[in-house]
Order: C-alpha cells, then sequence, then structure tokens
C-alpha cells in the first residue's frame, strides 16, 4: 500500500454553474473563472478538478477537458484533473488525444479521471444505453491506456495518472482490477479497491485515493451557511431532477426544508461551512489511514456570492492546507 501517511493535495473542484438567478454573462463568468483558478495556484493550491454534465439549465460544464486546457495554460505548477470526464459518451481515440493535449499544455499535469455518469438523457443524446454504462466505461479505460501511448503528439507523462470515479465497493474492486486509481475517500472502499488491484494483477502497494470533500471554510459558518444555502439547494435539486430522468417523479427540496435538517452549527446533509480547526480535523479526519493523494473542495456552489469563495479560498489555501501538510500523521485526528 502506498503510504498512508503522506498528506494530501489540496484542490479545488469546478463545475461552472452558472444558474439564472445569479447569472452573469458567459464571457464574464467563464473569465472570472480562469482569473479564480490563476489566484487559487497563486495562493497554493495543489490541483484543480472540472466534472461534465450536458443539458442543464445552469449551463453545468459539459466539456471539461476543452476548459481544463484553458486553465492549463493560465497556470504553472497545479494539477489539472478531471472528476470526471464521462468516456462512454465519447468515441476513445478523442478522448485520447484531447487529453493528450491538455497534458502537453499543462508540461505534464494532468490527472485524468473518468467515470460512468447515472443520467439516463445524457447517454440517449450521445445514441448510447445508459443500462451499458459500466462496460462501455471499462471498455474506454483499456482503449483510452493503449492509445495514450500511440497517439501523436503524445503526452508528456507516459501515461498521465488514471483515475475511476465508481463508487460502492462493487464500483471500488473494478477500479482496482483496472489499476486505476479510486476517486473516492470512502475508507470503506479501501478493501475491495486493493482486492481488486491483487486480482487484475496489480501491485496493491500502489493504491492512490482522491475525493470530493462538501465542505466551504468561513470564519462565521452559522452566516455563511445561511447566505450559501439557496445556492446550495439549487445544486441539491438539479441532481435530483438528473437522477429522476425524463419519465420520473421529483419534487424540488424548498431552502426551509432543507435548512431544518441541521446537523450542528454550519452544518447540513451533504454541505458543511467550517471554520479552518474544523476543516483541517475534517480533512486528517476523512484521509487517516487511507492512500489519499488528493481532496478537492467546491471552489464556488451554483454561484455563491464572492466575497465568500474569496473568504473559502483565502482560508482553505492559506490556513487548512498549510496546517493539513504540516499535520504529524502520526498523531490521532
Amino acid at each position: 500500500m502506498t503510504d498512508p501517511k503522506q498528506a494530501p493535495g489540496i484542490g479545488l473542484f469546478l463545475d461552472l454553474r452558472n444558474p439564472e438567478r445569479w447569472r452573469r454573462p458567459w464571457p464574464e463568468f467563464y473569465g472570472r473563472q480562469l482569473d479564480l483558478i490563476a489566484e487559487a495556484e497563486h495562493q497554493g493550491a495543489d490541483a484543480v478538478w472540472f466534472t461534465e454534465h450536458h443539458d442543464t439549465d445552469d449551463g453545468y460544464l459539459s466539456q471539461p477537458l476543452t476548459f481544463a486546457a484553458a486553465a492549463a495554460a493560465r497556470t504553472s505548477r497545479m494539477r489539472i484533473g478531471t472528476a470526471v470526464v464521462l468516456a462512454a459518451l465519447r468515441h476513445p481515440r478523442h478522448l485520447a488525444e484531447e487529453a493528450a493535449i491538455v497534458d502537453l499544455i499543462s508540461a505534464g499535469r494532468l490527472e485524468l479521471g473518468i467515470g460512468a455518469g447515472f443520467v439516463e438523457h445524457e447517454y440517449a443524446a450521445f445514441g448510447r444505453d445508459l443500462a451499458e454504462r459500466y462496460r462501455l466505461t471499462d471498455d474506454a479505460v483499456r482503449e483510452v491506456r493503449r492509445l495514450l501511448g500511440v497517439v501523436s503528439p503524445g503526452p508528456v507523462q507516459q501515461p498521465p495518472p488514471i483515475w475511476l470515479g465508481y463508487q460502492g465497493p462493487q464500483g471500488a474492486r473494478r477500479a482496482g482490477r483496472m489499476g486505476t486509481g479510486l476517486l473516492s475517500l470512502d475508507r470503506r472502499l479501501l478493501e475491495p479497491y486493493a482486492a481488486g488491484l491483487a486480482e487484475g494483477g496489480h501491485d496493491p502497494s500502489t493504491a492512490r485515493m482522491g475525493g470530493l470533500l462538501d465542505l466551504v471554510v468561513a470564519e462565521d459558518p452559522e452566516r455563511t451557511l445561511a447566505r450559501v444555502l439557496p445556492h446550495f439547494v439549487h445544486q441539491l435539486n438539479s441532481y435530483r431532477r438528473m437522477a429522476a430522468g425524463p419519465r420520473g417523479t421529483h419534487r424540488d427540496l424548498t431552502v426551509e426544508e432543507v435548512a431544518a435538517d441541521t446537523r450542528g452549527p454550519g452544518r447540513i446533509p451533504g454541505l458543511s461551512v467550517l471554520t479552518p480547526p474544523e476543516a483541517v480535523a475534517t480533512i486528517r479526519r476523512r484521509t487517516a489511514g487511507i492512500p489519499a493523494r488528493h481532496v478537492y473542495c467546491w471552489a464556488s456552489v451554483a454561484g455563491m456570492p464572492d466575497d465568500i469563495v474569496t473568504e473559502h479560498l483565502a482560508l482553505l489555501l492559506g490556513s487548512v492546507a498549510p496546517a493539513v501538510r504540516a499535520a504529524d500523521p502520526r498523531l490521532p485526528a
């Protein structure tokens, strides 16, 4: 097992939602996101990760590798990741060539996270069957890995690190058999993941995990949560609609309903707004004893106010990340 005591990199997670209620002109919005990424690198962010969905009413990022190339051109040190790109919706050669270009622009900083997705209408739009998503994704990973060794121009890294965003014990085992990293920080998945690595003929010591922590850092968590809550509820309801599908039924939750389910100051299911010491303790607890290489947090939740984003990044990167890196991993979390 790779050394679980190694401090994970601290990064940001962007979906580029621009909801109509808080919408900015799209060119201005995209430009601001690139400025934010460049500033985050200046403040010490270890990585930035982009995700993918299609045909949403808030403009959720649809082409993560395209935006990753722009981010790569604006940065020089931070890792550039996808968490995840939906490989089943692309031809493997197209994906391999795009990934190689991002790796070239970034001088070898790409982390290629691949996932299967869960949205029926996205698969239908690309003429694919959602029921076949895991087979299609496994096949794509094998072919993309092969093609990264033959496309021209090829990537700097041979190959770039590949991750799978598979969830649950069966998904973790599949990721292990494929010999990829696992985009999850769920410690319960380490055992099936390591078993899958062994089954696939891969050294279990190469295990590596990474993933999202749904936290925002603030000096006044209760006040900040109250302001972020409408943005979080928009995000939550959009995922509920995606999961329900065109033939499903769902009901949007209200801000009042979500706010009523508090789990302590600054905490609701799916989101925690924490002080810097609380965030450090949470990251240490969630990564203790697992080979966590990357932890990433939302840069912004569905267009939340700029002053909250600025404070969150300053505290996460200026206070929390250095404390996580400096913490003695032998101490109890």
